[in-house]
């Protein structure tokens, strides 16, 4: 099943949120995910086994860096990334 996610995280008590955040990208990258950033979240799809443990994942890789809260919100019923503006999609 196709599902799509919004992804925040706030990581704690770190000096510079960069790493742990682009640390939260790369682990979508690997696993080829379509995603979106936008400033306050990230908006990615993929099949729900994929997403899930791109979410893993993503917060084992942000969590290396600090405390980390990541807030996730998935849906089966959202429009592709695809059909919304592509100023900031990645592929």
């Amino acid at each position: 099943m196709a599902v799509s996610a919004q992804v925040s995280l706030y990581p704690l008590g770190q000096s510079d949120l960069s790493p742990a955040i682009q640390a939260v990208w790369k682990a979508f990258d690997r696993h080829k995910l379509m995603y979106r950033m936008g400033s306050m979240s990230t908006l990615l799809e993929g099949d729900e086994a994929t997403v899930f443990a791109a979410l893993c994942d993503a917060f084992q890789a942000a969590a290396e860096y600090g405390g980390t809260v990541m807030q996730v919100t998935v849906s089966n019923a959202c429009p592709p990334l695809s059909s919304l503006p592509t100023e900031v999609a990645h592929a």
